[in-house]
């Protein structure tokens, strides 16, 4: 091996499980995930351990996705969506019927439909974390956690918050996977000075920053970012490369924008007439996407001027994108190894949103299939994971690395400008009343617990970074407000029922619906919130 390459997929969806209605628009992030991304890329990771094909690949699954995919309402809707596509395909095959081309396109989306049914019920039981766990336990993938609800760590005013996300997160992977998380993604890779300690406690042992968050570490790292570095606590540090994130996400010049690929935003929730989509549309009547896409990229043309899509000839520019990526890493490993000379051989980090792979780009699971086929057939780069790097290369570069994220600005921007700033005076306000509640009532018993766990609970799907980053982009902004509202109702309703200190002020039925509504870590410990002695 000259050098390694981290593949690293970031796999976290905000929490939204509404039991109160009978379906919810915003629950469809996790379906079309479900469907697009997590599906897919799982049948592509087991074809390839089943073939003995090694390959090393770094998934995170934050735990609001973990708590999402083993709730069974949320399942047993994800069912419903599958069984309604399938339904839609076969009313397409039978549309049309007499088109050539379209009609063959049509059995194509019917077949792949039904494919991913047979894959969510028959070989995963509905049960797409204990498949996940199973590769990890084979050795194929490196699952890592996340921040408990994705809250952005350097914005967070008190300790105690910071570490309550680390420890809850922690908590809910070691339920759910059976040992410590060896590495995390951080939220927003938002890292400072000090979070680092907090990750040592958990016996965590390596994270991500951006490019510029350990170029910029004090003393500069001697092998920029194709090396981690030790932070003070000794957790290491690994850095995006800007090189291969770039070929694969840029707009302008990355694979997901060729001509060939599926178009993602022609789809016939728009396209077909209203009265023969209605059923399948949101509860209010409105259009939206349904998942079926019939055309390609094409070019820089008009939506209406969209050629139709070929699934063959798209797969193949995948596989052949797949290897022009492999080439390119080869070249860039041959030219840092010879930089670098005598030393560990280096490791070049990528980094993608999870979804990118077959939601936003369709053809992303072929891609990562062909990657991890083609790069068991040569001796140059090999794929591992970063736990797999500090292993056998222990003996890494002391540094500091500064405050930063992957957002845009790569610092706190996307988080906290005009349009959102508003919601910190809430969340520093309900995290300082947490702190006080489980000072209060260092053991609480009984309805007072219960009590005690949701307003922490309130307060973690209150921070999640997600709401602030959704007013920033200006999309689903109101729903963005309307939960950033309701978790600081519900915590603040909770804290003054608390500090009455009398059981009997307690509304036990309001605290059961709340409970059944945000049910999310039930394992939760309220003293987690404890100041450290």
């Amino acid at each position: 091996m000259k050098g390694a390459l981290a593949i690293v997929l970031h796999a976290h969806l905000p929490y939204v499980r509404h039991p109160e209605y009978p379906e919810f628009l915003e629950e469809d992030w996790l379906y079309e995930a479900i469907t697009e991304t997590y599906l897919p890329l799982l049948e592509a990771f087991d074809r390839c351990a089943a073939e003995g094909i090694p390959y090393r690949i770094t998934l995170t699954m934050s735990p609001p996705l973990v708590g999402m995919l083993r709730d069974e309402l949320l399942m047993s809707r994800y069912a419903t969506r599958l069984d309604k596509l399938c339904e839609l395909t076969d009313k397409e095959v039978e549309r049309t019927r007499g088109i050539p081309r379209m009609a063959r396109l049509a059995e194509h989306v019917r077949e792949h439909h039904y494919h991913l049914r047979r894959l969510f019920h028959d070989v995963y039981q509905r049960d797409l974390v204990t498949a996940f766990k199973r590769l990890q336990d084979s050795g194929f993938i490196e699952i890592i956690t996340c921040g408990a609800t994705h809250g952005f760590l350097p914005l967070m005013v008190h300790a105690e918050s910071q570490r309550a996300q680390i420890k809850v997160a922690a908590a809910h992977y070691r339920m759910h996977f059976g040992r410590d998380p060896r590495g995390i993604w951080l939220p927003e890779c938002g890292y400072a000075p000090g979070v680092d300690k907090l990750l040592a406690a958990e016996n965590i042992r390596f994270f991500f920053v951006d490019t510029h968050g350990l170029l910029n570490a004090v003393p500069r790292p001697r092998r920029g970012v194709y090396a981690p570095v030790y932070t003070p606590s000794g957790v290491a540090a690994f850095a995006r490369d800007q090189e291969s994130s770039m070929q694969v996400w840029s707009s302008e010049t990355g694979y997901p924008g060729d001509p060939v690929y599926r178009e993602f935003y022609r789809d016939v929730g728009y396209d077909l007439d209203y009265d023969y989509m209605k059923p399948y549309l949101q509860a209010t009547g409105d259009r939206k996407n349904v998942g079926i896409k019939y055309y390609r990229i094409t070019g820089r043309v008009a939506l209406s001027q969209k050629d139709l899509y070929n699934p063959a000839e798209a797969r193949q520019r995948a596989k052949e994108h797949a290897a022009s990526f492999l080439h390119n890493r080869q070249m860039q490993i041959s030219h840092l190894r010879d930089a670098f000379g005598d030393g560990p051989p280096p490791i070049v980090v990528s980094p993608y949103d999870a979804e990118l792979y077959g939601h936003w780009w369709f053809e992303g699971p072929i891609f990562i299939e062909s990657l991890i086929r083609f790069a068991a057939q040569q001796d140059i780069v090999k794929l591992v994971s970063p736990v797999d790097y500090l292993t056998d290369y222990p003996e890494q570069q002391l540094a500091q690395p500064p405050m930063s994220s992957w957002g845009a600005g790569g610092y706190a921007g996307v988080w906290l400008d005009e349009s959102n700033d508003w919601i910190y005076r809430h969340l520093h306000k309900a995290s300082e009343r947490m702190i006080e509640l489980a000072r209060l009532f260092p053991d609480a018993e009984g309805i007072r617990r219960r009590a005690l766990n949701q307003a922490a609970r309130e307060l973690l799907l209150l921070q999640a970074s997600d709401w602030a980053f959704i007013m920033k982009t200006g999309t689903m902004v109101e729903y963005a407000r309307k939960r950033t509202r309701e978790h600081t109702l519900r915590f603040t309703r909770l804290y003054e029922q608390l500090k009455q200190n009398d059981p009997a002020a307690l509304d036990e039925a309001w605290l059961a619906k709340v409970e059944s509504r945000d049910n999310l870590f039930p394992e939760i410990d309220y003293r987690v919130y404890q100041s450290a002695q």
